[in-house]
């Protein structure tokens, strides 16, 4: 009965374990599954693959854009994709499920090439084909921006190709289910086979003396629970021909047949081990999600709500290489046509003045070189706003101190452009960066809230401490060198006795347009300010004369001396650290630099 069993179970074992293998194999899915967008009737100067096509399937997806000629592909935060693209028209793809979706959203038909723009995390110029594998540059959503040159029609033909997630989920239990009962029905014939054999060697007692010749109290002493089905006893003083020798005792009625069938038992139970963990091994695949466990902590509450730097690290590396190419090459030309591209602001209004001075004055010293590397530290907004401000500090080999660099982008289509490079000053340091790579706020100009003063009233207020050197404002801020530089200077040109017979008056005022804070992780504030320093001189009565001679003001004059006065003009810029509200500390003036800018006659 057993053997007719036993046969099927192996046989059906076998066949489930073939059907759940070639589900695994032969009739397996695809592994990967290809969408295509849709095509569509109207064209756009721009493509924008959202988001939801990247993040669509946790594995990850692989891109394919196609075009009959040269294009540009940029990645950018979905926001700042968005900002850019305004109120152009754009072929937007989607995601719905498996597919994708394609349509056309009405605006204006042209705009300028995106290639360049500072807000990509990378771009690539790409000849008609393009096979990208998308990965995150970083937390937060993304999307894709396709272009040709803004006025032909941006490439259409967008593929994604991801992972085939279609499961086959009774492969492993077919396998599983075939292994067992393959070792079900091996198990039964084995334990049949041994229960034959153990009736055929009882069989064979009798031949070795038969049971009349057993004692008769041998008889009398069976067990009454014994029954026939079992193998017959061995003759008192005799072994068996083959088979363990069992030398230890034994109760009244036990016989070697019974005490083999342990033995038999253990068989089938250590191949069924052995086959199910082969079966498990081969059917067994890793799960999708194994990818997506996350191999770091995960951020804070107070991390997660921090907005995102608006530049990532290697973006920055890019913009200040730019920037710094820009500066060096209007430098070396003293062409101030050329700091158009990369200067505004009070870094433009310098290095023009500096460039027309040392027109006129060879030996004129230029400004500092902008350094692009290396990169010491940073202070990086968050958000998605405009504008936008970016600081960083950098000391290349010719910057015998560190130079804190402000960035602005004004707008999406608008590059970040240096608006102000100070020089650290001796003893000072800048602020920590926050942790991480959070963003930080702007602080408004004209707002003190949780700051010791308003960012445009610390300017104003050194502007007045330099004029009124005693005045209202002279505990105002830590001592520094850069005020005891300018203050020294303007007392010791009153007290000149070549100046006797003038009139010398110094005044220092801000810029407002030009002020800009960044707060810190402390909870301060970084400050860029711009000041117009202005000394005048004048005789005191009429017939007196202002001597110029041997001068720079001579050369930017081309007068030896004047009866009416002079008016001379420098640029200041500074940065300084305002600390929080309710601090006691100062002030602190942490970086300027100065430039003459003119020199005219009254």
């Amino acid at each position: 009965m057993r053997n007719k069993i036993a046969v099927p179970l192996i046989v059906i074992g076998v066949l489930l374990m073939l059907v759940g293998i070639g589900q695994r194999t032969l009739w397996a899915p695809p592994e990967t599954v290809t969408a295509s967008a849709p095509s569509t009737d109207a064209q756009a100067p721009l493509t924008v693959i959202g988001s939801d096509v990247l993040t669509a399937h946790p594995e990850g997806v692989d891109l394919t854009v196609s075009a009959d000629g040269p294009f540009t592909m940029a990645v950018g935060r979905a926001d700042d994709v968005d900002a850019w693209v305004a109120d152009a028209s754009a072929l937007r793809i989607g995601s719905d499920g498996d597919a994708l979706t394609a349509e056309v959203s009405e605006g204006t038909p042209t705009v300028p090439s995106p290639a360049g723009s500072d807000l990509w995390v990378s771009e690539q110029e790409v000849d008609g084909e393009l096979l990208y594998t998308w990965e995150a540059p970083a937390d937060g959503e993304w999307k894709i921006l396709l272009a040709t040159d803004g006025t032909a029609a941006a490439p259409a033909d967008v593929a994604v190709t991801y992972a085939n997630d279609a499961a086959t989920p009774f492969a492993v239990p077919l396998i599983v289910l075939g292994a067992l009962a393959a070792v079900l029905g091996l198990a039964l014939a084995f334990v049949s086979g041994r229960g034959n054999s153990g009736r055929r060697s009882g069989g064979r007692g009798p031949s070795a003396g038969g049971p009349a010749d057993l004692p008769a109290t041998r008889a009398t002493e069976a067990p009454t629970g014994a029954t026939t089905t079992l193998p017959a006893p061995i003759p008192a003083g005799s072994e068996p021909a083959a088979g363990p020798t069992d030398r230890g005792p034994r109760g009244a009625g036990t016989t070697r047949a019974q005490r083999t069938l342990p033995a038999s038992g253990r068989g089938p139970a250590a191949a069924l081990g052995t086959v199910l963990t082969a079966a498990l091994v081969f059917g067994a695949a890793p799960g999708p999600a194994l990818a997506g466990v996350p191999l770091t902590a995960a951020p804070s509450a107070e991390s997660a709500e921090a907005a995102p730097p608006v530049v990532l690290e290697p973006q920055l590396e890019r913009i200040l290489n730019s920037v710094s190419a820009s500066v060096a090459a209007a430098d070396a030309a003293k062409d101030p046509s050329l700091l158009a591209a990369r200067t505004g602001g009070m870094t433009a209004s310098l290095r023009e003045a500096s460039y027309a001075t040392a027109a006129k004055v060879p030996d004129h010293t230029m400004p500092a070189p902008v350094a692009a590397e290396p990169l010491m530290t940073d202070l990086i907004m968050g958000g998605t706003e405009f504008p936008r401000s970016v600081v960083a500090v950098t000391q290349g080999a010719d910057n015998p101190v560190p130079q804190a660099l402000l960035l602005v982008q004004n707008s999406a289509r608008e590059n970040y452009k240096l608006v102000s490079a100070v020089q650290m000053l001796p003893g000072t340091s800048f602020p920590k960066r926050p942790a991480g790579s959070e963003g930080v706020t702007p602080a408004p100009a004209d707002s003190a809230e949780g700051l010791a003063a308003a960012p445009q009233a610390a300017v104003d207020n050194l502007a007045d401490a330099l004029t009124n050197p005693t005045g209202a404002n002279k505990d105002t801020f830590s001592a520094n060198t850069f005020a005891e530089a300018v203050t020294k200077f303007q007392s010791d040109v009153v007290a000149n006795p070549e100046n006797e017979f003038a009139n010398i008056t110094f005044s220092h005022s801000s810029v407002p347009e030009d002020t800009r804070a960044l707060r810190t992780a402390d909870g301060g504030a970084i400050v860029f300010g711009y000041m117009r320093h202005t000394y005048s001189s004048a005789p005191r009565e009429a017939g007196d004369s202002i001597n110029l001679e041997g001068t720079v003001y001579q050369t930017l004059t081309g007068e030896t001396s004047t009866e009416a006065g002079i008016d001379v003009n420098y640029g200041e810029g500074v940065m300084m650290y305002v600390p929080p509200a309710g601090s006691t500390d100062q002030i602190q003036v942490i970086g300027a630099v100065q430039e003459l800018l003119s020199a005219t006659l009254k």
